[in-house]
């Protein structure tokens, strides 16, 4: 059997969780993977085969998505030829992960494109939802890559189409410690701004994943550090508690973990607001603005609980199923 696996590549979250799925896939069949998108850090430890432009939503530096800056960077034509170019019929499988080419591909030429994202259980009816309505955010989450059918991801679990998180092995088999400094990554913030709002918190150690800086530096209890993914693990899987946006692979293991939890959701970012929704039904701490909430982050810091929650370790029973149903499917037609 011949896999296509399609990952977002505008985040770090798709890119991480592909460390895991990548190679149960490619024990079931000849994989392929293909990446687009131009604002992810990482550099996965397998072959890309295909490594596109795509259509990313751009970070901007005052806590949320650049409405401009993503709208200045698309390029409608070079998404249509490799669109176009796209050699989907090759494979007996697709599945992907919230990627717009592959999924418009499939659906122009009439092609079977299975969705395995987080995205695909954010707008579940089971799912906790944002006080404010945004049919904007909501049109993006059902038309940026529509598949079908849809298997989804949530930080519980919806049905039997929706599962628990995929937690990477690098931090499902680390040994957890605390050795009393916060982790922080919030792409969507300058360095500046983020020095700014945690500097009254002298008495903590704060290690910052940088996505605008390339050179490792520190602001008296500040370090900050360019994103990496191997490095961030290690200061992930030994800190007290992390601050980060409300995406949902890093508040997901922080969970998964027991690390004590604050997100800060992107703003013009609907997901992340869905996202928020659910954490704060769990009793996690949301931070909507962050520079006129100081008071929330000194009362997180002096929680002394964490919800800790042992998500199951069952990412290749879900694919296996995932693909089973595929080819049964495919049988009967």
């Amino acid at each position: 059997m011949k896999i296509l696996y399609a990952i977002q590549g505008t985040g770090n979250g798709h890119l991480a969780r592909a460390t895991e799925i990548v190679p149960i896939l490619q024990k079931m069949g000849e994989t392929d993977v293909l990446v687009s998108g131009i604002q992810g850090d990482i550099k996965l430890p397998f072959q890309i085969d295909y490594q596109l432009y795509g259509m990313s939503f751009i970070f901007g530096k005052n806590g949320g998505v650049s409405l401009l800056k993503t709208v200045i960077k698309l390029r409608p034509f070079r998404f249509l030829i490799d669109l176009i170019r796209l050699p989907i019929k090759k494979y007996d499988l697709i599945l992907c992960d919230f990627e717009p080419v592959t999924a418009w591909a499939c659906k122009i030429r009439g092609v079977e494109c299975l969705g395995v994202s987080h995205q695909n259980a954010v707008l579940h009816p089971n799912a906790p939802e944002p006080a404010a309505k945004d049919w904007l955010g909501e049109f993006i989450l059902n038309h940026y890559a529509p598949t079908n059918p849809q298997y989804g991801f949530h930080f519980k679990s919806l049905d039997e189409f929706n599962f628990t998180p995929v937690v990477r092995p690098s931090v499902r088999k680390a040994i957890i410690k605390n050795k009393g400094h916060y982790t922080v990554y919030l792409p969507a913030y300058s360095d500046e701004e983020i020095i700014e709002i945690l500097s009254p918190f002298k008495a903590m150690s704060w290690e910052v994943f940088s996505k605008h800086s390339h050179q490792v530096y520190r602001v008296d209890n500040i370090h900050i550090r360019p994103v990496s993914l191997d490095q961030f693990t290690i200061s992930f899987t030994n800190c007290m508690g992390i601050l980060c946006n409300a995406g949902f692979e890093t508040p997901a293991e922080a969970i998964f973990m027991g690390k004590k939890l604050c997100v800060v959701p992107m703003k013009n970012q609907y997901e992340q607001a869905c996202n928020a929704a659910f954490l704060q039904s769990m009793g996690i701490t949301v931070v909507n603005d962050l520079k006129s909430n100081s008071g929330k982050i000194s009362a997180w810091l002096n929680q002394a609980d964490a919800l800790h929650i042992n998500f199951p370790d069952e990412t290749q029973a879900v694919f296996e199923k995932i693909i089973t149903r595929a080819q049964l499917a495919e049988s009967k037609t």
